[in-house]
């Protein structure tokens, strides 16, 4: 399953991401956007977790959604 996404993208990034695919680094756009988003969420699991904590705690003391 998947999920189709609409997202503005600087130019130079742009330009960037579609030499990487014309280069042959990347199968197509799409590929690299998900391994990149997934190498991105894997790099950050620590402050994520951190802020739901945060979330949960500032929930249960204050019930604010």
């Amino acid at each position: 399953m998947s999920t189709t996404i609409q997202a503005e993208v600087p130019d130079l990034l742009w330009q960037q991401a579609q030499a990487y695919v014309h280069q042959g680094r990347a199968e197509n756009i799409e590929s690299l956007l998900s391994e990149s988003l997934r190498r991105y969420l894997e790099s950050h699991q620590v402050v994520l977790t951190e802020q739901f904590i945060q979330e949960d705690v500032e929930w249960g003391l204050y019930g604010e959604d």
